[in-house]
């Protein structure tokens, strides 16, 4: 018995156990390696006509023995002659494939499609198994040669017994996997079943562009006796037929132009278990130093497991129509996580297990190519189909803006401009472009609400100062909102974006203002006079509510232009009121070191209730203060959208002043 050269006892364990995480695999490699033949026969064929093969013809066959226990992947590829059998198989990690790609580098994509590249794929087989039996016959060779291995003790070379590949015509190799009885960690069973092979090469080799055939068990109805009663039922036998398992030409290789979108609709629904169409399809392909194909797809709905922890992005990797990675991070970024498709290229560089990539120049390239192309797409729905990218918005624009939140603000002009808000103006959803089109002269601001809902933000009196005195307000209900607006800070205006014939189009920074920023004012001049003067007239006032309120707020003061509300919060500082409610409501929230809003209580000098206050004040009463003051901070808070502090006082004072 031959030893495996290299130190290959240490070696072939450390493979076997370390390189593979998924056992699964094997049959991939094992089916790559038989492409890998086919294809090398081929070329010989193009080269030398004269050898008479006939390539409609080259194919790879599994089979399995229950009984047995064994699983066989053969082919009628190129073969190997007895010291192939040493060079390939007992040296680990000499792969004949790859030194044949290089030496035809010029013909890789074209008349060949080699898939292997280290070496080690066959060893794979191991995982699995407890011997592997090899019956190879190389072309135009006198007789055919049998390696065998338990994976441990080394392996034999011996001529192949009677009946195995004998004649002249059966070149090509059989790989015979002896599988370990199944356990709880381990079953082998599955392989040895129609369905378990099946589902190996649709979900790993289904693109193989060779056939990969196997006898299946089907049922056909019989003939119905010609003496057959009245109430003769059908009856239905077995039978035996030779099968193709997978597709082989993948749609993803193939122009935009020559596939209908019902066929990609249909690849769609199939690979990514959707019932619904996909929104957009984008199919595109690269040559030249870094050659690769495409195929994405943007959903027209958002799957229920989309903001949960357990959601995995990424688009399926593919190299030379091998199955690679079916969920591949790196290809897309996170706040494109909903994109769905195939990247399918021969140039990444691949870690020695194909199981993961090695991070490199080539990864990150198409990477941002994949990027461009998603944006330009979602840009063309928003331009072209406002419907569908307001549905496609609602489901996935939570996750633009945590892009931009995540980013701490960097993927902000790659982003901003696909971003959508409800506009209270205008009733309808709104990009930036298009809110700054309509600003009327003189606003340098764009102003925006925060809350849980856009009929409570409606109903806000900073939101109706803001409408009444001719500003537009969006109105955001989404938790990362205002977390994204902190971080942009502000919106640029190039120049170009929205409506060009707009006289008021010009490059400009326009700043993220919150409505509920206490030093936001929307009063006309004589607005701000009036409160002016009721603040300099009632300071003594003010600085009794502070002092009931206590740390409640940080002060209290008139505004003006509050309509018809009596009072309202407003917040000071970096942290608004609706920050910390949604902080407060956030899974790990500590109620004692949460961020607070440095609230501010503001007071309508113009509202009958204010006069209430000043009778209390010049009478005396300071317990009529407080408890009117009490009350209207608790319905300020309310009209926010913020819990009472104290539910019970609150309904108390009321009683009381009822």
């Amino acid at each position: 018995m031959k030893q495996f050269k290299t130190e290959s006892k240490k070696l072939l364990d450390l493979m076997i156990n370390s390189i593979y995480t998924n056992k699964e695999i094997f049959l991939r490699e094992l089916i790559s390696n038989a492409s890998d033949a086919l294809d090398k026969l081929s070329f010989e064929a193009i080269k030398n006509p004269d050898l008479g093969v006939d390539q409609s013809t080259l194919a790879i066959r599994l089979s399995f023995d229950k009984e047995a226990r064994s699983v066989t992947v053969s082919d009628n590829g190129i073969g190997m002659t007895k010291a192939e059998l040493d060079e390939n198989l007992g040296t680990i990690a000499h792969s004949g494939s790859e030194q044949f790609r290089e030496a035809n580098a010029d013909r890789q994509g074209e008349d060949i499609d080699i898939i292997g590249q280290f070496g080690v794929g066959f060893y794979s087989s191991f995982m699995v198994a407890t011997k592997v039996r090899v019956v190879s016959r190389a072309l135009g060779a006198d007789e055919a040669f049998v390696w065998e291995s338990d994976g441990v003790r080394g392996y034999s070379i011996e001529p192949a017994g009677e009946g195995e590949r004998s004649g002249a015509e059966e070149h090509g190799t059989d790989v015979i996997l002896f599988l370990r009885e199944s356990s709880e960690s381990d079953d082998t069973d599955q392989y040895l079943s129609e369905g378990g092979l099946r589902d190996l090469v649709t979900r790993y080799s289904n693109y193989v562009r060779h056939p990969i055939q196997m006898m299946v068990t089907k049922s056909r109805q019989k003939p119905k006796p010609e003496d057959a009663p009245d109430d003769y039922k059908p009856e239905y036998e077995d039978y035996q037929e030779l099968d193709t398992l997978n597709s082989m030409t993948p749609i993803w290789k193939k122009r935009q132009s020559e596939v209908k979108q019902e066929d990609y609709n249909e690849f769609y629904q199939s690979t990514f278990h959707d019932w619904s169409d996909p929104a957009r399809t984008v199919s595109f392909h690269a040559e030249g130093a870094l050659s690769y194909d495409a195929l994405l797809f943007i959903p027209s709905r958002r799957p229920f497991d989309l903001y949960s922890k357990d959601y995995e992005k990424g688009l399926a990797l593919y190299s030379s129509n091998v199955l690679i990675q079916e969920k591949c991070a790196d290809l897309v970024p996170d706040y494109y996580n909903f994109v769905h498709g195939v990247v399918d290229s021969p140039d990444v560089s691949l870690n020695i297990s194909r199981e993961t990539l090695q991070q490199n120049s080539q990864l990150r390239a198409i990477a941002r190519r994949v990027e461009k192309k998603i944006h330009s797409e979602l840009e063309d729905m928003r331009d072209n189909d406002r419907e569908s990218y307001e549905t496609f918005f609602e489901n996935f624009g939570r996750g633009i803006k945590f892009g931009i939140y995540n980013s701490y603000g960097m993927k902000a002009a790659d982003l901003a401009d696909l971003l959508l808000f409800w506009s209270a103006q205008e009733g309808k959803q709104v990009t930036f472009a298009e809110y700054a089109d309509a600003m009327p002269e003189g606003q340098d601001k764009i102003y925006f609400a925060a809350g849980d809902s856009r009929e409570r933000l409606e109903q806000v009196p900073a939101v109706r100062s803001a409408l009444d005195h001719g500003f537009d307000v969006l109105l955001c209900t989404q938790d990362v909102d205002e977390f994204m607006f902190q971080v942009m800070r502000s919106w640029h205006q190039d120049g170009t974006e929205g409506d060009s014939e707009h006289e008021g189009a010009k490059e400009r920074d326009l700043e993220l203002a919150n409505v509920a920023n206490a030093d936001l004012d929307f009063a006309t001049d004589d607005e701000k006079a009036e409160a002016e003067k009721a603040t300099s007239e009632h300071q003594e006032l003010f600085d009794d509510l502070k002092e009931s309120l206590g740390d409640k707020v940080t002060s209290v003061r008139v505004a003006a232009g509050l309509g018809d509300a009596p009072a309202t919060i407003a917040s000071e500082g970096p942290v608004s009121l609706e920050m910390e409610r949604v902080i407060s409501q956030g899974p790990d929230a500590d109620a004692a070191s949460a961020p607070k809003a440095q609230r501010v209580l503001q007071l309508n000098a113009t509202h009958p209730v204010f006069a209430k206050l000043v009778a209390a004040k010049e009478a005396g009463d300071k317990d009529r203060l407080a408890l009117l003051g009490s009350i209207l901070y608790d319905q300020a808070l309310l009209v926010e959208g913020l819990p009472v502090d104290d539910p019970v006082e609150f309904a108390r004072n009321v009683a009381k002043l009822m």
